[in-house]
């Protein structure tokens, strides 16, 4: 019994059967054996006989290739290799942490394995030490040191991409992945976001709580530090 053949779908634009209009083709065979070049009435009889689809692989070849393979099966491997090369290709970003003098352990713990993760999958971190009011006018060299105290304690093997330096929220620095493995950062979990978002609301309070506080010992003392 003859395969009923299928026909040529815009949408995939793979042009099968009846639907190749070429006068010859280099045809490969079921088992991956070369045909040679085959008038494309000979090159559909094959298929015929093998009882499977004749399917154009290579339209812009000169004469255009074709293989004969159930075309069910050819759409399944196109799709799974298209996925396989989607899943190898990386783009890599710029992510953002921030931090802030007077953040909870914890809450550092948490931003700098996030910050781990994105290193590890091969992202740069842009790292930035947010300082407001009259924290914008402490030493600079304390404020270095509380940032680089925070790069200390990320899970992974990085180097510096960006130097630290000034800039106009606070002190910035830009890191990136050294070699291919990390130190092997906790997957940051659902609840831990949870855990940080709640830290960060508490955190804005007691800032905001301490701010006259602060301030006012700024100007009795001329700095804390």
């Amino acid at each position: 019994m003859r395969k009923q053949r299928k026909q040529y779908n815009p949408k995939n634009r793979t042009r099968i059967n009846n639907a190749i209009y070429a006068k010859e083709l280099r045809v490969v065979g079921a088992e991956g054996e070369n045909l040679g070049v085959l008038s494309t009435e000979d090159a559909l009889k094959a298929a015929d006989d093998a009882k499977l689809d004749l399917i154009e692989i290579s339209p812009n070849a000169k004469p255009p290739v074709a293989k004969i393979m159930d075309f069910g099966l050819y759409r399944y491997e196109t799709k799974r290799k298209a996925s396989e090369v989607k899943s190898k290709a990386h783009v890599t970003e710029t992510k953002s942490v921030q931090v802030k003098i007077g953040t909870g352990e914890h809450d550092q713990a948490l931003k700098a394995k996030r910050a781990a993760q994105w290193l590890n999958e091969g992202h740069r971190v842009k790292v930035d030490l947010f300082l407001w009011g009259r924290y914008k006018y402490m030493e600079p060299a304390f404020l270095k040191e509380r940032l680089e105290r925070f790069l200390k304690i990320i899970p992974a093997d990085y180097k510096l991409a960006d130097t630290l330096r000034k800039s106009p929220k606070g002190f910035t620095c830009t890191i990136e992945r050294v070699g291919k493995s990390v130190k092997g950062p906790k997957i940051i979990t659902e609840e831990d976001e949870q855990v940080e978002e709640t830290e960060e609301k508490a955190e804005k309070k007691v800032a905001q709580s301490k701010k006259k506080s602060l301030d006012d010992l700024l100007n009795i003392e001329g700095g804390l530090f």
